[in-house]
């Protein structure tokens, strides 16, 4: 049995995740893994998958999705990992504020140089308004305080707000 990573990009249309799933299960492989989301229009899903066919089969079951050319099917074997639980602590990153480059590049640099890992992001433009939300996990002994003055320093040369704060592992 081997892992598979399974994107699916394209123009939304309905339909999309049912067919999709349904040729996986046809396959008889177990959805283990998922998301989906709509970036302006285009319909994104990834999937991890697990069972017996390999990806060159997957492929060929699943290129009627990509017939028509509004969609785009890629599938690859992924090695197994064992996942380790987070041994650190769950946070939500909150930015937001007046749209402008580099705002996701410098949040995640300044999680990144504590070592904590963004586990789950998403962004949003709506008008000049940029939003992004992320979950974070931080390792043990992590100064958050600190962290929270480097990011407000990050936000404040951006013209942004931030937040950061402790989420209960049923609220993710």
């Amino acid at each position: 049995m081997s892992s598979l990573a399974i994107t699916v990009i394209g123009r939304d249309r309905p339909g999309i995740i049912a067919e999709t799933t349904a040729v996986l299960a046809d396959l008889g492989l177990n959805l283990e893994d998922s998301t989906m989301t709509l970036l302006r229009g285009h319909f994104a899903m990834m999937l991890i998958c697990a069972g017996l066919p390999g990806s060159a089969e997957i492929e060929r079951a699943l290129s009627g999705l990509a017939a028509g050319g509004s969609l785009s099917v890629s599938v690859r074997e992924v090695p197994e990992e064992s996942t380790r639980p987070s041994v650190g602590s769950s946070y939500l990153l909150t930015v937001h504020g007046g749209d402008r480059p580099g705002i996701v590049s410098s949040v995640a640099a300044e999680v990144s140089r504590v070592g904590g890992n963004i586990t789950d992001l998403t962004t949003r433009l709506t008008g000049d308004l940029y939003l992004l939300v992320a979950e974070v996990d931080l390792p043990p002994g992590v100064d958050v305080a600190a962290l929270q003055t480097a990011l407000g320093g990050v936000a404040a040369d951006l013209g942004v707000e931030v937040g950061l704060r402790p989420v209960d592992s049923d609220e993710l």
